[in-house]
């Protein structure tokens, strides 16, 4: 199965990831389903696009945007699925929907992202995936879009709103160390 200009897709789990297991029983956590923070962003690859070449392959898992499962309701408040549904659990997607692909249980961001874990408050946090990984950074206000990769959370961050980088997290605790015996 292939798409022209488009990957084919079904969800990792569900469209949605608003239940939690507890003791076997299912507990719903929040029955807004509309909401982006319960419409899940993880996907398989089923059909690659025969247009171009990629690095993602089929059976690899995809990070991507909320908005390809979700569900949305009409001017006349009929009940509707997104334009990239095709039928049952199958969806195609954008090459500019997809963040990050997965193989071989290790997260690639797309060239262009970075997912960084946040650190306080502060726009700065450590490159997790992509081109400065293990890096710690600064980026710009308003630049990160929040994301839950593997129970952690994450920002995702366009590589060209990094505004500065630091260095390695080890190397900013020297200098930050060396600093301070200097005072």
């Amino acid at each position: 199965m292939k798409g022209t200009f488009y990957f084919l897709v079904k969800p990792k789990t569900s469209r949605y990831n608003n239940t939690k297991d507890i003791n076997g029983k299912e507990l719903i956590l929040n029955s807004e389903i509309f909401s982006h923070e319960y419409i899940s962003r993880e996907a398989v690859v089923v059909g690659l696009p025969s247009y171009f070449k990629t690095k993602i392959k089929l059976g690899d898992t995809l990070i991507i945007h909320h908005n390809v499962f979700r569900r949305w309701h009409d001017a006349k408040g009929k009940e509707r699925n997104s334009t990239n549904w095709i039928s049952d659990d199958l969806y195609k997607v954008n090459v500019d929907q997809i963040y990050a692909y997965k193989r071989n249980n290790k997260w690639q961001a797309i060239d262009g992202y970075c997912f960084v874990k946040p650190i306080d408050k502060d726009l700065m946090g450590v490159v997790k995936y992509g081109k400065h990984k293990g890096k710690l950074v600064g980026f710009r206000p308003s630049s990160e879009y929040e994301f839950t990769i593997d129970n952690e959370k994450l920002y995702r961050v366009l590589e060209h709103f990094i505004t500065i980088e630091y260095g390695s997290e080890e190397e900013k605790g020297k200098h930050h160390r060396s600093w301070l015996q200097s005072c």
